[in-house]
């Protein structure tokens, strides 16, 4: 099942995808859920999936705005370099004994579809190309993979677009990582059914058309389980919560030059059996500081 969070007209809304069209889930479930987040409290998703398999579309897909899937999660968690070859390529040759962790906020991630702002206070806006975790129920300890999978609810596409000369000012990259705006999810988000093999689905970044990241999830230094433990160890995690699980190699920061965004550049992440998140870099309006 694939579910949206998405805004017609005045009116915000969630819903599951059919087709090229959206089936309204609020409407499906009679108000017992207004968002994706209290689907996932409520434990609503069997339900959802039994009541919309035989209706209509409510919506049109291209008449919908995207919102983030997740537009109010309590934490959004990241980890940092955690492909091989993004290790290698950021001189991070020996492997850690935990994964690197830091946070966004919510403000910070705009939809599949929408613009980004190029801030006007970075000349280095970079992609990192990422597979998102949602967690689909309240979770304190996380030890094998089987708790893992019963901790996801499923999975997207992530763009942890960062400011690095922010971000390397010094050794915390919470400055880098939190413009508003600067930073997308979506189109929606997958239930963790659709996935068999979590090890070969494949993640690939492009800019204007041309391939900049490319690798599997086999390819993570930690894997999901390895995450959901080492979080969990410090933190509660609840439905809605998002973790983007890391960036390949590729990123325009090691490039030499490197490859920085500018206004009109198009930025598609996409993640098999997922779809493509895409967005669009723009210039900030003039004045904007």
């Amino acid at each position: 099942m694939k579910l949206l969070s998405y805004r017609i007209g005045d009116v915000e809304s969630f819903g599951v995808l059919s087709g090229d069209g959206v089936i309204d889930g609020a409407e499906a479930l009679a108000g017992d859920a207004t968002t994706v987040r209290e689907v996932l409290e409520r434990d609503l998703l069997g339900p959802l999936e039994h009541l919309t398999a035989r209706r209509r579309p409510t919506h049109a897909l291209a008449d919908v705005v995207h919102l983030p899937p997740v537009p109010d999660p309590a934490k959004i968690l990241c980890v940092g370099v955690n492909y091989v070859d993004h290790r290698e390529e950021t001189g991070h040759l020996e492997k850690p004994e935990h994964p690197t962790i830091f946070s966004r906020f919510a403000d910070t991630q705009v939809g599949h579809g929408r613009p980004v702002v190029h801030p006007p206070n970075t000349k280095q806006l970079d992609y990192e190309g990422e597979v998102a975790i949602v967690i689909g129920r309240h979770v304190s300890t996380v030890e094998t993979d089987a708790d893992a999978r019963a901790a996801i609810a499923g999975l997207s596409c992530y763009n942890d677009l960062s400011a690095r000369d922010w971000q390397l000012h010094n050794s915390q990259w919470l400055p880098g990582k939190n413009f508003r705006g600067v930073g997308s999810f979506g189109p929606w988000l997958v239930t963790l059914d659709e996935f068999d093999d979590l090890g070969s689905v494949r993640l690939t970044t492009r800019v204007n058309g041309e391939i900049r990241q490319d690798a599997t999830l086999g390819d993570l230094v930690f894997d999901f389980t390895d995450i959901l433990r080492y979080v969990t160890g410090f933190t509660s995690l609840a439905p809605g919560d998002v973790i983007a699980t890391g960036t390949p190699g590729g990123v325009g920061l090691a490039a030499k030059p490197p490859r920085f965004l500018a206004p009109g550049d198009v930025t598609e992440i996409e993640v098999s059996g997922v779809g493509v998140l895409r967005n669009e870099i723009v210039a900030a309006p003039e004045g904007a500081g």
